[in-house]
C-alpha cells in the first residue's frame, strides 16, 4: 500500500493567517489578509518548482532560506528590510501541519491486512520528520519523497524506488492519492492500481477508483 501525503494523510492548515499573527507578534509587521494570501502563494510557488532540491539537511537550509527569500520579495515593501532569518523561521511556524482523522485508523487497517505501507510524495527530506511528528511515522514501513529519489510524480521512478523498498511487485501494489496527474496518473505508468481520493465527495473521472475518505479503503 503505497500512500501520497499531503492531502491524502496530512493537510495544511492555512498558512496566511499564521504569517500574518507571525509577523505583527514578533516584528511588529502588520499586512493585509490579501497581503498575507499573495506572499504565500508566491512561496508556495517557489517551493514546488524547487522542493527537489532539498535532498539532504544542508540542501534543505538553503532550500528554505529561498523560499523566505521569495516569500520577502511578495510581501508589501515595508517588508523587503526584514532579516532572513527571522522571516523563514516565521514562514516554517507559519506551515503548520496535521493529519487527518481517518489516516491512521487506514494506515492500522493496511498493516493489520499483512500489507506493507509506505508514503510516496513530492516533498523535500523533512517529510520524515513531518510525518514522526504527527505521530505516522511509527505506522510505516518506509517514506519516499521525490526529493531522495530524484524524480517526482507522475514519474515511475519514485513509485519504483518505493517497490523496491517494499519488495513488491507493480501488479500487487495499490497507490492513493489526492492528485489526478501526480498519482492517477503515475501510477498507472509504474503499473500500479490507483485510488483517486476526493475529500469533497466529487465523482472521479471513469474508470479510477474514487473513495472521498480513507475509511472506505478496503483491504485483503
Amino acid at each position: 500500500m503505497l500512500f501520497d501525503a499531503l492531502g491524502t494523510l496530512v493537510e495544511l492548515d492555512p498558512p496566511a493567517p499564521l504569517l500574518r499573527r507571525g509577523l505583527a507578534q514578533r516584528l511588529g509587521l502588520e499586512i493585509s489578509a490579501t497581503e498575507a494570501e499573495d506572499a504565500i502563494a508566491a512561496e508556495i510557488a517557489y517551493y514546488r518548482a524547487h522542493l527537489g532540491e532539498g535532498r539532504d539537511r544542508a540542501s534543505l537550509a538553503d532550500l528554505r532560506r529561498r523560499c523566505a527569500t521569495a516569500l520577502r520579495a511578495a510581501l508589501p515593501p515595508a517588508a523587503h528590510a526584514l532579516e532572513l532569518p527571522a522571516l523563514e523561521e516565521i514562514l516554517l511556524d507559519a506551515l503548520h501541519f496535521k493529519a487527518f482523522a481517518d489516516a491512521p485508523p487506514a494506515l492500522l487497517a493496511a498493516r493489520r491486512a499483512g500489507a506493507r505501507v509506505l508514503v510516496v510524495s513530492n516533498w523535500d527530506v523533512s517529510l520524515g520528520d513531518v510525518l514522526e511528528r504527527l505521530g505516522l511515522a511509527r505506522l510505516l514501513d518506509g517514506v519516499v519523497t521525490s526529493a531522495a529519489a530524484g524524480s517526482r510524480k507522475p514519474d515511475a521512478k519514485v513509485f519504483s524506488q518505493a517497490l523496491a523498498l517494499a519488495a513488491a511487485l507493480p501488479a500487487r501494489a495499490l497507490h492513493v492519492g489526492d492528485s489526478l496527474e501526480e498519482d492517477v496518473m503515475g501510477a498507472r505508468a509504474a503499473g500500479i492500481r490507483p485510488v483517486l481520493v476526493r475529500r469533497d465527495g466529487r465523482p472521479g473521472p471513469p474508470g479510477v477508483m474514487t473513495i472521498s475518505t480513507l475509511a472506505q479503503l478496503r483491504f485483503g
